[in-house]
């Protein structure tokens, strides 16, 4: 894997100028890699729609999510529990998993949030991923297939805003105070009629 590859490239400065660490790993494989990639997630993940609860109502998104880590952890996010299937179901994402480790050299990580849209028409509004079960200073690693989508944080009080453009086999590693300090989205365009899948590797504290 990964035969005549930069796997070990060395991040590009902090993308936000105060209050959290975000750096951009670059592609970690060559694009034939990248796509037997996709084709796999797109294929073999146990894709659902997604369910959250706005104003106490519960809404089914149009995007489609997966979660895989520890059999039986279980993590609650907009009002809605959700339980983990096992890693070993899906040996890619374990490669995948420890691809990530090896690069940014400092994290283990016990999960995996999966999301899939479909097209440029489907996207992620501002949030933060803040979630007590992340602990404050969270590492969140994600990893990019698919269409090229510009990812976006804007500040929470300063409103001082951020843009990067995420390729196909890309790793952006979010540290440090960024879910305290900045929201991020997936922006949507029309233009874009391609699938993407956005890996986000984390690291639950498990209850008690």
């Amino acid at each position: 894997m990964m035969n005549g590859f930069d796997l070990f490239r060395q991040p590009d400065e902090n993308l936000l100028p105060f209050d959290g660490t975000v750096n951009d790993y670059g592609l970690l494989m060559p694009s034939a890699e990248a796509d037997a990639c996709l084709h796999s997630l797109l294929h073999d993940i146990a894709w659902q729609h997604d369910e959250v609860v706005v104003a106490g109502r519960r809404i089914t998104t149009a995007r489609q999510v997966a979660w895989y880590g520890q059999a039986g952890f279980r993590y609650a996010y907009s009002g809605v529990v959700h339980e983990a299937l096992p890693w070993q179901q899906q040996p890619l994402l374990l490669r995948l998993k420890a691809l990530v480790e090896a690069q940014i050299g400092d994290t283990a990580f016990n999960s995996c949030l999966l999301n899939l849209y479909r097209n440029g028409r489907e996207g992620m509004a501002w949030h933060s991923d803040n979630e007590a079960a992340l602990g404050r200073q969270t590492v969140i690693a994600s990893l990019s297939f698919g269409a090229a989508r510009k990812f976006a944080f804007k500040h929470k009080t300063r409103g001082d805003k951020r843009e990067i453009m995420l390729q196909h086999g890309q790793l952006l590693v979010m540290r440090g105070d960024t879910q305290q300090y900045w929201l991020h989205a997936l922006m949507k365009s029309s233009r874009i009629s391609e699938p993407r899948i956005n890996l986000t590797f984390r690291t639950f504290i498990a209850p008690g």
